[in-house]
């Protein structure tokens, strides 16, 4: 009787791992053809206010800088402002001309608000570390900034978000949120060269 030898085993695929900051977005719709033209203006109060708090976060982080050296641990009020402020950044590029994935008006806190379409989370380190040799910047002016308009364009011919530039504009804010947690010092671990795209984080492999 003859057989046939098994096929070979297909390995299971590898989840790349979880990072502890989590960005997460739900692309609205529909969405205004035109409302983008004034975006600008109708958020420029969270500009405002968002220019006070990275000058006082720059204060808090130097801060938390001595206090690692000090004590080995991130103070926990400092690190819940400093997410605070990313959060909210965040929620105003989402809306504005970081991503333009919703015409809901970002709301003015540095808290999580459960309904809103995006969200960022940073779960606090568990152990001290010392990092500071990274910079990030929010390039709204480069790729992002460029893909954005690609976004406008789209919008005002189409009415509609192309999903493919929605989910490569979110990949590349989620990479710069990353390197700017690992720059102010709010987590050890040191951000991928990968770019995982689309609204959901990829979760870690089991």
């Amino acid at each position: 009787m003859s057989t046939k030898p098994f096929p070979p085993a297909v390995p299971p695929a590898i989840s790349p791992p979880a990072h502890p900051a989590r960005l997460t977005a739900v692309l609205d719709a529909p969405l205004s053809r035109w409302l983008w033209l004034v975006k600008w203006l109708l958020a420029f109060p969270h500009y405002v206010v968002l220019f006070f708090l990275w000058v006082a976060f720059v204060g808090t982080n130097v801060v938390a800088f001595f206090a690692i050296l000090l004590t080995g641990r991130y103070p926990q009020p400092l690190f819940d402002f400093g997410t605070g402020v990313l959060r909210w950044s965040w929620r105003v590029g989402y809306y504005a001309y970081g991503t333009l994935g919703t015409d809901r008006y970002p709301p003015f806190t540095l808290a999580d608000v459960p309904d809103y379409p995006a969200h960022w989370d940073l779960a606090h380190p568990q152990k001290g570390f010392l990092l500071g040799d990274v910079q990030a910047t929010w390039v709204t002016g480069g790729p992002i900034g460029l893909l954005t308009l690609c976004a406008r364009v789209a919008l005002a011919a189409t009415g509609l978000y192309p999903r493919g530039l929605f989910d490569l504009v979110v990949g590349l804010n989620r990479w710069v949120l990353r390197v700017a947690t690992c720059a102010a010092l709010l987590t050890d671990v040191y951000p991928p060269f990968r770019l995982d795209q689309g609204g959901g984080e990829p979760e870690a492999a089991p």
